[in-house]
């Protein structure tokens, strides 16, 4: 990829505020006893919009970006803020939040595979801090919010299409793609997968309920029935 890349500014910046704009929109959706008042909604956006870049930095054992320059936070809560004013029309766009996270998840994977790449990380390593970073902010928000975490939920093939996303990058880089074409490529890549996962109801096989009982019935945590 070259020693002399960087992500430039303005595509991190970029990212970050997509994702504040995504988090804050997710947020703003909930009602009844899950529903946040303003400042809960900005704190979601803020997490989902830095939380993928702040573990990316942390796994690669690098200062996070975030607290290299200011604008990351100003973007984040910029984002977020516009992200609570102009919900309650966005929502009717149909489809626009898991439109948004796809693209999302995809910038922050190609940006944390080419930073792990650019610091001379090995194939499988750069790949898994790229997943990691897609889905670090989505992982964050659900737990925020006492959701089943989204990575590992049925149908969402939100790791899977990060991993493909990823992957690709890194294959474009070992056949000499430039850095941005092969950035593009790959963000392109993780969107349709995850759209497509959501529009067609994609998932990997889910874990079989007799094995979980199994494990339940090993753990005490279901009865076991025994014959005479």
């Amino acid at each position: 990829m070259g020693q002399g890349f960087v992500i430039p500014l303005w595509a991190d910046l970029s990212a970050v505020a997509l994702g504040g704009l995504q988090g804050a929109l997710f947020a703003s959706g909930f009602r009844g006893q899950r529903r946040l008042d303003l400042l809960g909604v900005a704190i979601i956006g803020l997490v989902f919009g830095m939380g993928g870049g702040i573990i990316r930095d942390l796994l690669l054992g690098r200062e996070p970006a975030t607290l290299r320059s200011d604008w990351y936070l100003v973007t984040a809560t910029a984002s977020a803020l516009l992200g609570m004013l102009i919900a309650r029309p966005l929502h009717r766009v149909a489809g626009l939040i898991v439109g948004l996270d796809a693209v999302v998840i995809g910038l922050f994977g190609a940006f944390g595979t080419s930073k792990a790449i650019l610091l001379g990380l090995p194939v499988v390593p750069a790949v898994f801090v790229g997943v990691c970073a897609a889905v670090g902010g989505g992982v964050l928000r659900d737990v925020l919010m006492g959701l089943p975490v989204a990575v590992m939920h049925v149908g969402s093939l939100y790791a899977v299409a990060a991993g493909a996303g990823s992957a690709l990058l890194v294959v474009l880089h070992l056949l000499g793609v430039p850095v941005a074409a092969a950035g593009v490529a790959a963000v392109a890549t993780t969107a349709v997968i995850r759209l497509l996962a959501v529009r067609f109801d994609l998932s990997l096989p889910e874990q079989r309920m007799l094995h979980r009982r199994r494990v339940a019935a090993e753990t005490g945590l279901i009865p076991v029935v025994r014959g005479d």
